[in-house]
């Protein structure tokens, strides 16, 4: 097992009368990627700029590397803000090259410019990328000082499925090089495919963590069949498992898969139209919270 790059223990985090973060115990392991998915006020925003170190926690302790955060911890961090404008009229390249001169620690441009595919906007305004470009952009600048630890505040949010996956394919870049990786998406394919391990967060606290494969054998065995078209209700009550009509479907939960399949023939229901699926992360986040993730 690898060494913990970030610990967190005991941490809590009031607002008035409000529990923000309800006493959250984290061991991050370097190299990997980490992703913090809940639901809005689930308190995820607010421990993720606790790590970060733009809010300070009530009580608690967090270590990096080990130690309590120093000057080092600073030095050796990486942050893409989802919200961030940049200087007007100042090219690409120019941007980069401002964000680099902030640190001693520099990470080489000719890296920057490839992995986060900036080679044909570099002479670019930066009123004139499009989202896409920017993310990538704002994903270079949180490279600029060659950080072992990078966080990712919803870093595709908005964007087109091709830029999307752009994006996905850069962070497994960074995590290809030992750095390690904490993000929040509201994306559950992102999460799936992305992260090594996730957290779920609601009311302050975790209410599950792990892998997404640990996770999704954990707390659910459950496989979805999906009937295209109407089926008569006298029909669907005879099942023996649970069933839902949704959106000219009917949606049949069920852990076997084929004795479902034997009784839909046995009642002649029409199976041109049927799909099976197993069950994925947002099926588990909506049993765990009740909630649906939005971006």
């Amino acid at each position: 097992m690898k060494r913990p790059i970030l610990e967190l223990k005991n941490i809590i985090k009031d607002f008035s009368k409000v529990r923000a973060v309800d006493g959250i115990d984290l061991s991050i392991e370097s190299g990997i990627c980490f992703g913090l998915l809940g639901p809005n006020g689930a308190g995820k925003t607010t421990l993720f700029e606790v790590i970060e170190g733009i809010l300070t926690p009530t009580s608690g302790q967090i270590l990096y590397k080990g130690k309590p955060r120093k000057r080092r911890f600073k030095e050796e961090v990486g942050v893409q803000f989802q919200h961030t404008e940049f200087p007007h009229f100042l090219t690409v390249k120019e941007t980069l090259m401002s964000f680099r001169n902030l640190y001693k620690h520099k990470a080489d441009l000719d890296y920057l410019i490839e992995t986060c595919y900036l080679q044909d906007i570099l002479d670019r305004d930066n009123r004139k990328i499009s989202g896409g470009q920017k993310q990538r952009l704002l994903l270079a600048v949180a490279l600029a000082n060659d950080p072992d630890l990078i966080f990712l505040d919803e870093p595709t949010t908005g964007l087109d499925p091709q830029s999307r996956r752009h994006l996905w394919e850069i962070v497994k870049q960074i995590k290809s090089n030992n750095k390690t990786v904490i993000l929040t998406t509201h994306y559950m394919d992102e999460a799936q495919i992305l992260c090594d391990k996730i957290a779920i967060m609601d009311l302050g606290k975790f209410i599950a963590e792990g892998s997404p494969k640990e996770l999704l054998i954990t707390n659910n065995k459950t496989n979805f069949i999906v009937l295209e078209g109407d089926v008569d209700k006298d029909i669907l009550v005879k099942l023996p498992w649970p069933w839902k009509r949704l959106r000219g479907r009917i949606e049949i939960y069920t852990n076997s898969v084929n004795d479902c399949m034997k009784i839909l023939l046995e009642m002649d229901i029409d199976l041109s139209r049927i799909s099976a699926r197993a069950q994925n992360l947002e099926d588990l986040f909506i049993k765990l919270t009740g909630k649906e993730l939005r971006a």
